[in-house]
């Protein structure tokens, strides 16, 4: 196991080496294996990268986020530019639905809600707006339209698990109600954790993942 000195080193050297990142402006602090992410990124963009590296190194239990992200001038828009921004590359995505998706800005800060049928297809819609100029943070409330039984939606995460071959898939519980799913266990990394919530999402039916599974090295 590593001490929080070492996971301290490997998460500012994941930070280094994430070209999208300036790494330079985040400082990193990690106490029990919680590792917390402080300082200014230029985007929002940025902002998730940094996250993401974070968890992809070995180690790290949970995260706490204390980045702020700072526009400057050319960078900085109006919420009815932002909102035009989005509503056009939603429009211009071609897995959603015209118009299933609506939007709402504050502050830089973008909102998405509505209903689709899946969750790549909400994932699409969150990963085309995240990268617009201006955009500050995100919150997706777009909800997912159950269409199966618990039964078949439980059986069917349990064989997609089993297809990605999750070390410890049998560590992990699954618990349905409607299209309301609960994850918890024990997976041996970000990763594996990733793929058994990724298994769930894929499920048709799905229209909700709790992840409160842990992460045992």
């Amino acid at each position: 196991m590593k001490t929080d000195k070492q996971l301290q080193q490997d998460v500012n050297a994941e930070l280094q080496w994430e070209p999208s990142v300036h790494a330079e402006r985040i400082g990193v602090e990690v106490k029990d294996g919680v590792v917390t992410l402080a300082g200014q990124v230029d985007s929002y963009a940025e902002k998730w990268n940094a996250e993401r590296a974070a968890q992809r190194v070995a180690g790290v239990r949970a995260m706490a986020t204390e980045l702020k992200v700072h526009l400057d001038g050319l960078s900085a828009r109006t919420d009815s530019e932002i909102a035009a921004s989005v509503e056009n590359v939603l429009e211009w995505t071609t897995v959603l639905p015209s118009g299933a998706v609506k939007v709402l800005v504050e502050g830089g800060w973008v909102t998405l809600s509505g209903q689709l049928d899946w969750q790549y297809q909400r994932q699409t819609a969150a990963d085309a707006v995240r990268n617009l100029m201006g955009v500050t943070g995100l919150s997706d409330q777009i909800k997912l339209a159950p269409s199966v039984s618990a039964a078949a939606v439980k059986s069917d995460i349990e064989a997609a698990l089993k297809r990605s071959a999750v070390a410890d898939a049998k560590n992990i519980t699954v618990a349905v109600d409607g299209g309301k799913v609960t994850l918890s266990g024990t997976v041996v990394n970000w990763a594996e954790r990733e793929t058994a919530t990724h298994s769930a999402w894929g499920t048709t039916g799905v229209s909700h993942v709790t992840d409160k599974m842990t992460v045992a090295y």
